[in-house]
C-alpha cells in the first residue's frame, strides 16, 4: 500500500480526534473555565480538518503523486502538533505559558496550506491544462 505511514497517522489522528471531542464534551463538561474549554475545542476542530485534509490528499496521491503533496502534509501534522496539542495540554494544565507554542502550529498549518496550492499549481502545469 503506498503512503502506508501516513494512511496509519490519518487514521490514528481520526481515531484521537473522536477520543479528545468526547473527553471534552463529557468528562471536562463544567471543569475547565469557558476560555480553557473553548481551546480545547478549537483544538479539537482544527485536528479534524487537517485530518480530512490529510485523506484528501492521500487519495490525490493514489491517482497523481506530486511532490509538494507530502510537504503540504508533513506540515499539517507538526502543525496539529503544536497547535492541538499545545490546546490540549494548555486546557488540561491550566499552563498559559503553553499558548505561545499554538500560533507556531498555525504558521505550520498555513504554510501546509500554502504546500499544496503550489502542487496544485505544478500538477496543473505538468499536465498543461489550466
Amino acid at each position: 500500500m503506498q503512503d502506508r505511514g501516513w494512511w496509519l497517522g490519518a487514521a490514528l489522528s481520526g481515531a484521537l480526534v473522536v477520543m479528545a471531542g468526547a473527553f471534552g464534551a463529557h468528562a471536562l463538561e463544567g471543569q475547565l473555565a469557558p476560555r480553557l474549554a473553548a481551546a480545547f475545542e478549537t483544538g479539537v476542530r482544527y485536528q479534524a480538518w487537517h485530518t480530512l485534509a490529510l485523506l484528501a490528499v492521500l487519495a490525490w496521491r493514489a491517482s497523481q503523486p506530486q511532490a509538494g503533496q507530502r510537504l503540504a502534509m508533513g506540515l499539517w501534522v507538526l502543525g496539529m502538533g503544536l497547535f492541538s496539542g499545545s490546546l490540549y495540554a494548555m486546557a488540561l494544565t491550566g499552563l498559559s505559558g503553553l499558548g505561545m507554542v499554538t500560533p507556531i502550529g498555525g504558521v505550520l498549518m498555513i504554510g501546509g496550506w500554502l504546500a499544496l496550492a503550489m502542487a496544485v499549481l505544478r500538477a496543473q502545469s505538468l499536465s498543461g491544462s489550466a
